[in-house]
């Protein structure tokens, strides 16, 4: 591949210097930076440069790719179908009877239309917490030149389970283990595959530890919904004896390598727990705000737990993007301790930067620097909606919509340009979503009451 040169740009590194070039230049070769750093030196150190290209990205911003640690692709089709509901009609009357009558072939259209979505909000590294088919999800990922965290949603206990999902402790294990060694690895190392548990309504202690030693064992991560709803810690309690992140602490597992996803329901003893034994926290704002709660997110990082964002799947949210997400975490925590400088614009950039990076061990990505993967987002913010740029930091966080995320590069290769996917047939891909959204539906018998007297 030629050399690419980004120049005139305005470049927010996210290093751990926190430098900011109001006029800079990127130099790529092949997946990687070579360098960075002001615009008028690097253009006379490469004038002689030959075969290179290069991209003027005057008026523009580059920032590196952002990092969703918490969604969940083969739940793309469902976009809707959990609205207005109490949680668990969202689970067992919609979200569990579509996701339990997909195939592969839905996972893999689901998984392609939820990567275009996250690549028009400028993600370019995800975790995915777990459809059922890792197959679909990772021929997905690896025609979308996207960067995926694959894992299993992995259950072997509880009530309701759809009776296609129902194996026992060895059989979730073994399938795990497939997985792993059939993806981890692949696509230029693009995907990963990390070891999920749901919940612990439908995970069993052994199930837990097991997960745990097998995620040491291939130096991989933990990816898991942990303190969720009130009524989980509850159950946690009337069963194990202890609340949800007690119990994880008490069963050993609580580690650098485990991703816990809402922890809305905590102690400040338990947030401290998560801090002593450096757990990494995927917060999901706006899941959270439908019928969750709101996490204790300051109190977290204040006591120096790494927390990051997530969108959580379409059901739970049906905007899925971290630039929504980036906005609704700078204005929740404000409300709820009525505390106008909690959670600042660079801390909130950080979470779905570098720290996202951190929390997924991830250390390629994360920030623009020399000897870093090449993976970035080209911010327009030329439009009515984000100008004036007094504030760039502030205007990235609290301003900026899709719209003015204008190219999207990933391992060195433009994913998406001028707002031009490149790596799929967008088109075709909406079209066949839509025929096979309807057909899940009908095969799970889910009926959507009219909200109006609708006239055909």
């Amino acid at each position: 591949m030629a050399k690419i040169l980004l120049h005139h740009a305005g470049i927010v590194t996210m290093d751990a210097e926190r430098r900011q070039y109001t006029c800079g230049a990127v130099l790529i070769e092949d997946d990687r930076i070579l360098k960075i750093g002001p615009n008028d030196a690097l253009l006379a150190a490469l004038a002689a440069e030959p075969d290179l290209q290069r991209v003027d990205l005057r008026d523009r911003w580059i920032l590196p790719g952002l990092i969703n640690t918490h969604v969940h692709l083969s739940q793309q089709l469902g976009r809707g179908l959990g609205d207005d509901v109490d949680l668990l009609t969202w689970l067992h009357e919609r979200t569990w009877p579509y996701e339990s009558s997909m195939n592969e072939e839905d996972s893999y259209v689901s998984s392609l239309l939820c990567g275009i979505e996250q690549i028009r909000s400028g993600v370019t590294c995800f975790a995915e917490p777990g459809g059922q088919f890792v197959n679909g999800m990772g021929r997905a990922v690896t025609e979308l030149g996207i960067r995926g965290i694959l894992a299993r949603s992995t259950m072997d206990m509880g009530e309701g389970l759809p009776a296609v999902w129902q194996e026992n402790t060895q059989q979730a294990l073994e399938t795990q283990i497939a997985n792993y060694e059939k993806w981890h690895g692949k696509a230029d190392n693009r995907i990963q595959v990390w070891f999920g548990l749901r919940t612990i309504f439908n995970n069993s202690d052994e199930l837990i530890v097991r997960t745990k030693e097998l995620a040491d064992k291939y130096k991989v991560g933990v990816h898991m919904h942990v303190a969720e709803i009130k009524e989980e810690v509850e159950f946690a309690q009337a069963t194990r004896g202890a609340t949800t992140v007690t119990h994880l602490r008490n069963l050993g597992v609580l580690d650098k390598n485990f991703l816990a996803v809402h922890t809305v329901w905590l102690t400040d003893d338990e947030i401290q727990m998560f801090a002593d034994h450096h757990v990494k926290v995927s917060h999901n704002p706006a899941a959270a705000m439908r019928v969750l709660g709101f996490a204790k997110i300051p109190e977290m990082m204040d006591a120096g737990v790494c927390v990051t964002i997530g969108t959580d799947g379409a059901p739970s949210n049906n905007r899925m993007t971290l630039v929504d997400e980036m906005w609704l975490t700078s204005l929740i925590h404000k409300g709820r301790l009525l505390d106008s400088t909690v959670m600042p614009a660079e801390k909130i950039l950080a979470m779905v930067t570098c720290d996202g990076a951190r929390a997924l061990m991830q250390e390629d990505i994360g920030s623009l620097e020399a000897g870093k993967k090449a993976d970035l987002v080209v911010v327009n913010p030329n439009t009515a909606t984000m100008l004036p740029m007094h504030d760039p930091i502030a205007n990235m966080v609290t301003s900026m919509r899709t719209e003015n995320i204008e190219s999207v590069m990933a391992d060195g290769r433009w994913l998406m340009r001028d707002k031009e996917i490149l790596v799929v047939n967008e088109q075709d891909i909406l079209t066949e979503a839509k025929q096979r959204a309807n057909a899940i539906r009908e095969r799970a018998g889910i009926h959507l009451p009219n909200r109006f007297n609708v006239v055909n």
